[in-house]
């Protein structure tokens, strides 16, 4: 299997969004978040596509308009009661938006489908290379945010009280998040995001409440998700982004049952 160069790049791609996926994603849950990741592939469809009819990558489209939503959500819903209200506006005017460019988009079936569903045996070298420099600013910037994080996740108004930005974190950490789901959504696809960032994210916090435990047990859930999906898509011809999201499902499946 590892003798075909696109089976080695696959490999390394989805080690790499694996692993900035479930750091994002584990907080998220801890945020009560994880609709923000749902919505903020939405809007990053919508950068993809009209990205495309200009002839620019999709990848660049899905970070402009990810990241973009991921500020405005973080400015407009710094409170918790108004970040559902938020998240809704944003997505609804981005599916807005993506329907407009894929009026346009009809005679780019195939690649509609694969923005839509993900094609991580597609990935090349360069599209490699690119994933990992997000991947590695991403896991920078998070890393440097965790504790004020953490910290205003945990204690919104002790840690307000001390002088941490509520809205200051959540804008740098939508930002974070937005990059992630861009990537994620090379590997998975606009439609599944959702399993791959959340799925092993929930199950690690099913299994642990310690936080750096559960990064970490996150991650490797996240890894084997990705690449047990990726040996199964070899096997049996079947999508791999369909095995990713039911390996994912069945992890966070097998965590709900296991005693906490």
């Amino acid at each position: 299997m590892l003798e075909y160069e696109f089976m080695r790049h696959a490999f390394g791609a989805a080690a790499v969004v694996a692993v900035v996926a479930a750091c994002g994603g584990y907080f998220l849950v801890l945020r009560g978040q994880t609709f923000a990741g749902h919505a903020l592939a939405h809007v990053g469809f919508a950068g993809a596509t009209g990205a495309v009819l200009i002839g620019v990558s999709p990848l660049w489209g899905f970070l402009a308009t990810t990241v973009s939503g991921g500020i405005g959500m973080g400015l407009l819903g710094e409170r918790l009661e108004g970040r559902d209200v938020a998240i809704g506006i944003i997505l609804a005017l981005s599916l807005g938006l993506g329907l407009l460019f894929l009026h346009f988009y009809t005679a780019f079936a195939a690649q509609a489908t694969t923005l839509l569903f993900g094609n991580l045996l597609g990935v090349d070298a360069g599209t490699l290379d690119i994933l990992a420099i997000l991947a590695a600013g991403s896991l920078a910037a998070l890393a440097i945010i965790s504790r004020p994080l953490l910290f205003a996740t945990l204690q919104p108004e002790l840690a307000e009280a001390k002088g941490v930005s509520l809205r200051g974190v959540s804008v740098m950490f939508l930002a974070i998040v937005a990059v992630a789901t861009a990537e994620c959504a090379q590997i998975v696809g606009v439609l599944l995001v959702f399993a791959l960032m959340i799925a092993p994210a929930a199950a690690a916090q099913r299994l642990t409440s310690r936080i750096a435990p559960g990064v970490l047990l996150a991650m490797a859930l996240a890894l084997a998700d990705a690449w047990g999906g990726l040996v199964l898509a070899y096997y049996t011809d079947w999508p791999s982004s369909f095995w990713i999201t039911a390996l994912g499902g069945l992890t966070y499946l097998a965590a709900s049952l296991a005693p906490r």
